[in-house]
């Protein structure tokens, strides 16, 4: 003879717990490859402008723009590519709008001028790629060529996708806001590009199209003592 006995309510929550966390655990371990997969780059969050060492602001027009070089290897962990191997300069560029209205940048030019008067503007996005997959690649006027150090050549979907996401793309400032990302400069056969150098911006418009005053950043600011972030 069989005996059944009661399902009590304790043996009823026993078996829902059981099952939660069968569930759970099975959860778990179906989400993680996606949880390891979208860990990827995180572009720093923007400070105002006026916050970092090397900036300028136009107080009278309520406008600011900053440049922290991304120079140290402790400031390059937040990328997988060793930009500094490729004879790159990566520089969190920074604008600061605190008036009533938008600025428009959609035709800013932005140079940096170094000591020695050499003047180099942001890499295009297809030579920075060419430059990271051809390491002999040279992206700018080298009329003294020197030996550069090997590198592995070739860039991963996952390095392209991580410079795509960090890139300066802002084309307006809206009103008390603040834009920023990277811009990539070639310095692969200029010694010490920060020191003495400055970095101007020119063709940033107000609401109604009149051109502000240019920007000048000296980049000594970001290499005095103490100075960097």
């Amino acid at each position: 003879m069989r005996v059944r006995l009661p399902l009590t309510s304790l043996s009823v929550s026993g078996l829902r717990a059981s099952g939660y966390l069968a569930l759970t655990a099975l959860c778990a371990l179906l989400l993680a490859p996606l949880v390891r997969a979208g860990k990827g780059f995180v572009k720093p969050v923007a400070e105002a402008a006026g916050k970092y060492p090397a900036h300028d602001v136009h107080s009278d027009e309520k406008v600011g723009i900053a440049a922290d070089p991304y120079d140290t290897a402790e400031k390059a962990k937040i990328f997988s590519v060793n930009f500094k191997d490729h004879g790159c300069l990566p520089v969190f560029f920074v604008i600061t709008n605190d008036g009533n209205q938008p600025i428009s940048i959609a035709h800013m030019e932005v140079m940096l001028i170094t000591a020695h008067r050499s003047k180099l503007t942001p890499i295009a996005m297809e030579d920075l790629y060419r430059k990271l997959s051809n390491p002999t690649a040279n992206t700018g006027p080298n009329p003294f060529p020197i030996p550069r150090k090997t590198v592995k050549s070739g860039i991963s979907k996952k390095e392209m996708e991580e410079i795509d996401s960090s890139q300066f793309e802002a084309r307006a400032v809206e009103p008390h806001g603040t834009q920023s990302g990277f811009l990539f400069f070639d310095v692969a056969d200029i010694d010490s590009p920060l020191a003495g150098a400055n970095m101007d911006i020119t063709g940033v418009t107000d609401a109604k199209g009149h051109e502000l005053m240019y920007f000048e950043i000296p980049m000594d600011s970001y290499l005095k003592p103490g100075a960097k972030p």
